[in-house]
C-alpha cells in the first residue's frame, strides 16, 4: 500500500459502514502488529463524507 491508493475500508467503525471507499493521504507509523507480523497506521480520506480517519492497514483493502 502507498499513498494516493484507493482503498475499502473492510471493518465498519461509528460513522462509517463497510467498504467504504477512501484515498489513502498518509502513512504514519509502523506498528508491530500480531506474531510480529508487519502493520503500518494509514491516514485515508474518505470519499462520501470528505473526512480523514486512521486506519491499521489490515482494515483497507486496495482497490487501484
Amino acid at each position: 500500500m502507498k499513498v494516493g491508493d484507493l482503498v475499502r475500508i473492510k471493518r465498519a467503525s461509528i460513522g462509517v459502514p463497510m467498504d467504504t471507499l477512501g484515498l489513502v493521504e498518509a502513512k504514519l507509523k509502523d506498528t508491530g502488529g500480531f506474531s510480529g507480523i508487519p502493520d503500518a497506521m494509514w491516514r485515508v480520506c474518505l470519499l462520501q463524507a470528505g473526512r480523514r480517519r486512521h486506519y491499521l492497514g489490515r482494515d483497507l483493502e486496495v482497490l487501484s
